[in-house]
């Protein structure tokens, strides 16, 4: 094992101890900011390089479908007056 591997190793598991509770899809997110690729992020949480990329893909659609959401709900501007 290279030091490097091992530095990248401690800082997933500080990541993930963190993250205790948190959903899989927040785990993930951090660990792809942190810099890990989603082969190594799959092998730190034991699930599949597709589930990986499934969330990733789902965390940045998250925030566009709750802005549309929102202008679903929100109806139109009450005139003032």
């Amino acid at each position: 094992m290279k030091p490097n591997d091992r530095s990248e190793r401690l800082l997933a598991l500080l990541l993930i101890e963190q993250m205790k509770g948190s959903r899989q899809r927040d785990r993930v997110a951090k660990l792809n900011l942190a810099g890990f690729s989603n082969v190594e992020i799959a092998d730190i949480l034991q699930i599949t390089s597709a589930q990986v990329a499934r969330e990733l893909y789902d965390a940045r659609q998250a925030p566009a479908k709750k802005k549309a959401a929102k202008k679903k709900t929100a109806g139109p501007a009450s005139p003032q007056g």
